[in-house]
């Protein structure tokens, strides 16, 4: 009997928790709606390039004799980066002032004089000319001497002719003075070609060159990036970007001047900050795709962590955020059929499906802009009905933002 009355004491007690877990109700996860921050962040991996890169090679074929930088060595626009062989053109220069010099010394003044002779000389023979036409006229000498006087004189009008070129041609700022010039400039212009200087400053990125190659103007010898600027700490700025292929679908929210979170694979942990600075004006019809630069915006505090030429970089554009709203998970919204969206309010006891308006959404949270209110608890849908009224209990879900 003792048995029997200890079974059915148990049962008792069963059927009696199990009517205060009824009269209880179920756990169930339940959210408070609560105004917080939401971001809608676009993640795509790009790669790291240098908005400008100046490619230095010589304009003529010479010897270097020095080379004054390496790779990572920062420049300043004029400062001397290499030094080609320039015994030949030095030469070719020393040969263009010495006959400028020619000319002013010797050749002008052998021409000037050159010049007064020939004038002399026509003076004379008109004289002479002159004077045998009188005689001939009186008849004192032959028709034959008169003409060997005219055509004496009619040479030394030749003469005078070109003297006077020659004279026009070696004076002072004309014709043979510019040649040589030129020559002089040609030359000093070719001899300043073997002294390489930066074109602006930067930062040397490769080098393919050393003291004793023979180089040709075809050949790359330098690779320098451009810095940027000079921010209002003083500090430079490399003139990095970050290229990403952008899927198009991802395109809409996408704006300049969004911020960008940069993540390098080498350094997971540091974050360098970045900005939307271009995007292009077509899609890649072949990938789908379009091309957006993101200017990085790291200083020199964050040397260690610079990124470098080619690296992969995971680009977080931040294409929109709200700094204080309402906010759900996706998971708590139901998708009515042609209808607006819904979520499952519990009010009072009872569990109902109300509407909602939503605003920024990303992959894991929405912002409700009407239908809810700050402290309104939601419960997911596959948890209760619609018009469910039960006494239930609840136990808070985690509200995470990503």
């Amino acid at each position: 009997m003792r048995i029997v009355y200890g079974i059915i004491l148990a049962g008792l007690c069963v059927a009696a928790l199990i009517g205060v877990q009824k009269w209880r109700g179920p756990v169930v996860l339940a959210l408070t709606v609560e105004p917080m921050p939401l971001e809608l962040r676009i993640v795509a991996s790009g790669e790291v390039r240098y908005q400008s890169l100046a490619r230095i090679g010589s304009e003529i074929t010479a010897t270097v004799i020095a080379r004054h930088v390496r790779e990572g060595d920062r420049v300043e626009q004029g400062d001397l980066l290499l030094e080609l062989n320039a015994d030949d053109l030095q030469a070719r220069l020393a040969q263009a002032q010495t006959a400028l010099q020619q000319l002013q010394y010797v050749s002008r003044p052998q021409a000037q004089a050159a010049l007064l002779e020939a004038r002399d000389n026509l003076r004379q023979a008109s004289r002479e000319a002159r004077r045998r036409e009188a005689l001939s006229a009186k008849g004192v000498i032959s028709v034959e001497q008169v003409e060997q006087a005219q055509r004496i004189e009619l040479n030394s009008k030749s003469a005078l002719t070109r003297a006077q070129l020659t004279a026009d041609s070696l004076a002072v700022g004309k014709t043979e003075e510019r040649l040589l010039q030129q020559r002089i400039d040609s030359a000093t212009a070719e001899l300043g070609k073997t002294r390489i200087y930066a074109p602006f400053a930067g930062r040397v990125q490769t080098r393919n060159v050393e003291p004793g190659d023979l180089v040709q103007p075809s050949k790359i010898l330098l690779e320098i990036a451009r810095s940027e600027s000079v921010d209002a700490t003083g500090q430079v700025r490399d003139g990095l970007e970050v290229v990403v292929a952008l899927d198009e679908k991802n395109f809409a929210p996408l704006q300049l001047q969004q911020p960008v979170e940069l993540i390098a694979d080498a350094w997971p942990q540091q974050s360098v900050p970045g900005v939307v600075s271009f995007i292009a004006p077509a899609v890649d019809s072949t990938r789908g795709t379009i091309d957006v630069h993101i200017s990085v915006l790291a200083d020199e505090s964050q040397a260690q962590h610079t990124f470098l030429q080619g690296m992969t970089v995971s680009a977080n554009i931040i294409a929109a955020q709200r700094d204080n709203t309402l906010v759900l998970p996706n998971d708590y919204l139901v998708d009515a059929a042609n209808g607006p969206m819904q979520v499952l309010r519990w009010q009072a006891g009872t569990v109902a499906a109300v509407d909602v308006e939503l605003g920024l959404r990303n992959m894991t949270h929405s912002e409700i802009v009407a239908g809810l209110a700050a402290g309104d608890v939601v419960v997911q849908a596959d948890q209760l009905s619609d018009g469910q009224r039960a006494r239930v209990r609840f136990e808070q879900a985690p509200h995470v933002i990503r």
